[in-house]
């Protein structure tokens, strides 16, 4: 099962990149610029930038810097958190350009590195909320590759550098590891009926809310129990 989730976390992973790298081939080939596609702040022509800006990037060396984090951390994020991992993934995109639309200065915001830095924060505040090492630990991974940019990059500084979406970004993380902190993850939910004994019953069972419910009996002598599991806070 792990094995299979990383396969899936790193299809879609290099998908996704590759989409990054063709946009910027085509922008060459057919010499146009698309920073215009970039989402504007408070226009209705830059509001397009919400689902376009982070596929834009200014030259190879920007795109360049976002691709090889972006590859560890959606690999990261689809191997630990699968059950949620495509829905924390499209929320941190929409949800981060939609805070750059309506807070950031007047400027075309392009480029993925909003969408590293909510990924980041994300993987980095679960691991602390739900006490996983392994997601905190590839979360410092990817802040010693970025090195001191990554806590820069939420500074004001240089005009060139969209610190809104870096700093939205992480905000967007924050705000989903927060959300779905109760959700369980784990993909094998026959396994954990099977460390039981007795038999599981489905009552409630509402997929990729993290909230599922089973009956559990078991006999004893004569007599009959009834458990009610609350998967969500794992109490009987």
């Amino acid at each position: 099962m792990k094995l299979d989730q990383l396969r899936k976390g790193i299809r879609f992973s290099l998908a996704f990149v590759a989409l990054l790298w063709t946009i910027k081939a085509l922008e060459q080939v057919i010499a146009f610029d698309f920073v215009v596609l970039g989402i504007y702040p408070r226009t209705l022509l830059g509001s397009i930038g919400i689902f376009t800006g982070p596929l834009i990037h200014g030259d190879v060396s920007h795109l360049l810097s976002n691709s090889i984090p972006l590859l560890i951390l959606m690999i990261g994020l689809f191997y630990f958190y699968r059950p949620i991992a495509f829905r924390i993934f499209l929320l941190l995109y929409i949800m981060t350009g939609i805070w750059v639309w309506f807070a950031a200065r007047d400027a075309y915001h392009i480029g993925a590195s909003g969408l590293v830095y909510g990924i980041i924060s994300f993987l980095l505040f679960s691991g602390f909320i739900r006490r996983d090492i392994k997601s905190l630990s590839l979360s410092f991974i990817i802040m010693i590759l970025y090195g001191g940019n990554m806590f820069y990059g939420i500074i004001p500084g240089d005009s060139d550098v969209s610190w809104e979406s870096h700093l939205l970004g992480m905000l967007a993380g924050l705000f989903c590891s927060i959300y779905y902190r109760k959700v369980n993850v784990s993909d094998n939910i026959k396994e954990e009926q099977g460390s039981r004994e007795g038999s599981f019953e489905e009552t409630n069972y509402f997929v990729g809310t993290g909230l599922k419910r089973y009956k559990y009996s078991e006999k004893e002598k004569d007599n009959n129990y009834q458990y009610t599991i609350d998967r969500e806070n794992d109490q009987l």
